[in-house]
């Protein structure tokens, strides 16, 4: 299937590492100029660089912290000014789901859920507020926000809340944009395989006193196609999503972690 997006202009920011930078190199594979934005510049630079070698497709790295709104319209308008435009914007910069110290729900502080809130639910309105207009006048845009699959479980106040809050943001954009020719939806990844897994994998298997393959089986235990899914696999969904093929999906939720053994979800 031809996606249609060679031409696309897309803003990817978590774009140095993890799904962020997977969602990259699927768009410009597929013939998409891609803008990577992180905070840390050598690294967003390195990442594009390699991508744009990799996939043959003009790839740049803009820095930029989503915790800054002047930040983050100052990056769109370098992007936009580097590209003629941006077609496709998706939203992947956030703390990964095992950063912090675990909490109990009665133990969360506040600030605990404040950080949460601000890095991932703020910074992707921020980039949405700041690329919708443009997409708006033109008829035609993708907003992908990145999310995940806490916002259907407990275990972590602040996890799942920022992700629930993540799926809210979507559908309210997707309702007011969709007539407009834009198309907001929010990819719920599970636990993904990305350059932090196999520390992740070694610490578990340290832990628990077991091999590391015995301490990935069981971090994929809840998986339905019995592992854990690379954040490649989820790149590809993205980059459906943020295709003119898409068309049909608005506002929902599309969970991308293999599927989850048990709960019926419709």
């Amino acid at each position: 299937m031809d996606l249609g997006l060679t031409g696309k202009r897309a803003l990817v920011t978590g774009g140095s590492r993890g799904i962020g930078l997977a969602v990259g190199r699927a768009l410009a594979a597929e013939g998409a100029q891609v803008a990577l934005l992180a905070r840390d510049g050598d690294a967003v630079r390195s990442a594009a660089a390699a991508l744009q070698d990799e996939t043959g497709s003009r790839v740049i790295g803009v820095v930029a912290d989503t915790g800054d709104d002047a930040a983050v319209r100052a990056a769109v308008a370098e992007v936009t000014e580097a590209f003629g435009g941006i077609d496709i914007a998706v939203n992947a910069a956030a703390r990964p789901a095992s950063s912090g110290p675990s909490m109990s729900a009665i133990e969360t502080t506040d600030d605990r859920v404040r950080e949460e809130l601000e890095v991932k639910l703020l910074g992707y309105l921020r980039v949405a507020r700041a690329v919708a207009p443009q997409m708006v006048d033109r008829g035609w845009g993708r907003i992908i926000n990145v999310s995940g699959l806490n916002a259907r479980r407990s275990g972590s106040v602040a996890g799942s809340v920022r992700n629930v809050a993540v799926a809210a943001l979507t559908k309210n954009l997707a309702d007011e944009l969709g007539p407009l020719g834009v198309n907001v939806t929010v990819v719920h990844p599970g636990l993904t395989r990305t350059e932090r897994t196999p520390g992740m994998v070694a610490a578990r298997a340290e832990a628990d006193g077991t091999s590391e393959t015995e301490a990935e089986t069981a971090l994929s235990a809840d998986v339905s196609i019995g592992r854990l899914v690379d954040a490649a696999e989820v790149a590809d969904v993205v980059a459906f999503l943020a295709s003119p093929r898409s068309v049909a999906i608005n506002g929902d939720a599309v969970a991308a972690g293999g599927g989850q053994l048990g709960p019926i979800f419709y």
